[in-house]
């Protein structure tokens, strides 16, 4: 079996919208009260966060060209 890396981005995102879902499913049932204005830059910003984690994670991943020139393809 073929190891695979840790996606940051996709992990950082999953775990935004998981806390909003619980917010807003706390939110209904009347247990906790919180402005839904406040969702649209905590979206922002934990996008924003994912964006950076992906990027600077792509960047460390990226490994250089085999000298003869094929392409590899990994499955």
């Amino acid at each position: 079996m073929a190891k695979r890396r840790t996606d940051w981005g996709s992990l950082v995102a999953g775990l935004l919208f998981l806390a909003l879902a619980v917010a807003f499913v706390v939110r209904g049932t009347g247990d906790w009260e919180f402005n839904v204005v406040w969702v649209l830059p905590v979206l922002v910003a934990g996008l924003g966060a994912a964006g950076v984690a992906r990027a600077l994670t792509r960047r460390s991943r990226k490994e250089p060209a085999p000298a003869d020139g094929r392409s590899e393809t990994r499955d």
